[in-house]
C-alpha cells in the first residue's frame, strides 16, 4: 500500500524546488490568490516555526506580528499556488520546532542571525 502511495506522488505530484531553510529563518513566501476571476500575488513574511512532514506531504508554518496580533499560517511545500520562497535572514535557534517563541514579545522575540562561512 505505501509503495503505491509512493507511486501515485511521484508520477502525479508536481515538485517545485526551492531554497533550504530551516526553522529560525525569516522568509518570504509569494503565493496566488483568486478572487472571482482575478487573480493576484501576495506575500507572508514571517519567522519559520517549524517544519513537518517529509517528501510531497511537507509542511511548514510560518509566524508574523501583524500590528499586535500573532499571525500563524501553514504551507504545504506541494501548495499549487506557491509561486516563490525567498530566505530573508538565517536565524541562529537550537531547536528544530521554535514553539516558545510563540510566547515572547518585544526585545526578547528577537533572534539572532546565523554568521555566513
Amino acid at each position: 500500500m505505501e509503495s503505491l502511495i509512493k507511486f501515485v506522488q511521484d508520477e502525479f505530484v508536481t515538485k517545485k524546488e526551492f531554497p533550504e531553510f530551516s526553522a529560525g529563518d525569516t522568509i518570504t513566501v509569494y503565493y496566488e490568490i483568486k478572487e472571482g476571476a482575478k487573480t493576484r500575488t501576495q506575500f507572508f513574511r514571517g519567522v519559520v516555526i517549524q517544519i513537518k512532514g517529509t517528501g510531497t506531504s511537507k509542511t511548514f508554518t510560518i509566524r508574523k506580528i501583524s500590528g499586535t496580533v500573532g499571525v500563524e499560517r501553514i504551507f504545504p511545500v506541494n501548495l499549487p499556488a506557491l509561486q516563490k520562497i525567498e530566505v530573508n535572514k538565517r536565524g541562529a535557534v537550537r531547536r528544530a520546532r521554535i514553539y516558545y517563541f510563540r510566547g515572547l514579545t518585544g526585545k526578547k522575540a528577537r533572534i539572532k542571525e546565523q554568521r555566513r562561512r
